[in-house]
């Protein structure tokens, strides 16, 4: 099933997570990036089309200015992700940039999502970026964003943003190799669920636990994300990203994930 719908898929939009982009320090990834954009490549070379949306803009910043690292204060989490995204970007650009391939940024808001105008404006600038075979990396305004204005994770900014650009498939490239029966960090005898046709049915079926390491999304985001997408016709899949060249093991078979079905294909 996922090489079926990585196969069929044209446009993609894949979300990389803060665990998946941080070392065990908790300090950005370049050679995570390197490799990832690599694959990506590969992907375009074959006329996929690749919009990445991206967490890290605050691990990025602790690796810039480590004496910020415990501060709480939200103006200071704020000042971090703006000296963030600027690292995060620019490891983005070296890592695609390796393979050949430029960047373009969009730091998005709840608001952005509201507003038809704005709505119109991102549409085209993805389009427009994508047909130019230029690689859009997204990411939430983490430094202006407040919480009537923000959309609080990156699962469901991917899937809005999947919804938007009319994508073929959502990847959320996550620290863990799927959804499992109950929490696999903590059960060894969790069970991982391969296909999902029925969310409702799932939601009752496992345990969700908590958030953990450096992210703000958790399995219920997920979840949360691939309820949007699939409504809209678009599949989604989860899959580890700390596995060896991941997007080549999905692609040809060899690495297992979590598939959620488009709900016209049930």
């Amino acid at each position: 099933m996922i090489t079926q719908v990585i196969h069929d898929a044209r446009k993609i939009v894949i979300k990389i997570g803060s665990n998946t982009l941080a070392k065990a320090d908790g300090t950005i990834n370049p050679e995570f990036m390197k490799d990832f954009a690599a694959q990506c490549a590969d992907l375009m070379r074959q006329g996929k089309q690749i919009v990445v949306v991206s967490s890290g803009a605050q691990v990025a910043g602790v690796s810039t200015i480590d004496r910020w690292a415990r501060k709480k204060d939200i103006h200071y989490r704020q000042a971090l992700c703006a000296i963030g995204q600027v690292e995060l970007m620019d490891n983005w650009r070296a890592a695609f940039g390796a393979s050949g391939f430029h960047i373009g940024q969009l730091l998005l808001t709840k608001e952005d999502f509201q507003d038809d105008h704005r709505t119109l404006n991102m549409r085209n600038t993805i389009f427009t970026l994508v047909d130019e075979d230029v690689v859009p990396i997204i990411n939430e305004n983490d430094s202006v964003s407040y919480e009537e204005i923000k959309i609080g994770d990156n699962d469901n900014l991917s899937a809005l943003t999947a919804i938007l650009w009319s994508a073929d498939l959502l990847v959320l490239v996550s620290d863990i190799d799927g959804v499992y029966d109950k929490n696999p960090k903590e059960y060894a005898d969790a069970k991982l669920i391969e296909t999902v046709a029925d969310l409702d049915a799932l939601r009752g079926s496992i345990s969700i636990g908590a958030t953990n390491g450096f992210g703000t999304g958790g399995i219920t985001t997920k979840l949360e994300a691939a309820a949007k997408v699939t409504a809209y016709g678009i599949p989604m899949l989860l899959a580890n990203g700390s596995r060896p060249r991941f997007i080549e093991a999905l692609a040809n078979g060899s690495q297992k994930g979590t598939v959620f079905l488009a709900q016209e294909d049930l």
